[in-house]
């Protein structure tokens, strides 16, 4: 998500509550994510986990899976690990995303687990690592997300 999109498109951390007891909640607010199939299996401060289903719609030639498939599953779950990591009231949004692709997918599913690497009160970094069905490292991608201050008051 571009900076410049952060009045419309960012999250606060109000329900992250309700997000650590319910993995799913914070894909309401991600409907690419939801587009794509990607799944949320669990959510909490230190880890976030997901995975998204090999399936023709998201592959590209070859029958692999699409780059920006294993991308947008690494950013989505990558997410609402730094959304469980943010002052009450603050958004964040991303501003930084590197991946690294190690190995095609061309049937199953894609398993991303992310944990954060910093979480200070202006960035969060988060990384995420991507492995198939056999647990082999499909791809690792490390991404920053900034702290966006709640309306009215400090994020700290």
């Amino acid at each position: 998500m571009a900076p410049s999109e952060t009045s419309e498109t960012s999250e606060t951390s109000e329900t992250s509550e309700t997000a650590a007891l319910n993995p799913a909640a914070p894909l309401a607010a991600m409907p690419f994510a939801a587009q794509l199939g990607i799944e949320l299996h669990e959510a909490a401060p230190d880890r976030a986990v997901g995975s998204l289903a090999w399936s023709p719609e998201v592959c590209t030639a070859g029958g692999v899976i699409h780059g920006g498939a294993l991308m947008a599953l690494a950013d989505s779950v990558g997410a609402v690990c730094a959304y469980l990591n943010l002052p009450k009231g603050a958004g964040t949004s991303t501003v930084e995303s590197k991946t690294n692709f190690l190995r095609g997918v061309a049937s199953g599913r894609v398993h991303a687990a992310a944990r954060p690497l910093h979480v200070g009160g202006t960035l969060i970094v988060v990384q995420t690592d991507l492995r198939d069905d056999k647990d082999r490292l499909v791809g690792q991608t490390t991404q920053t997300q900034i702290v966006l201050a709640a309306k009215g008051g400090a994020t700290s």
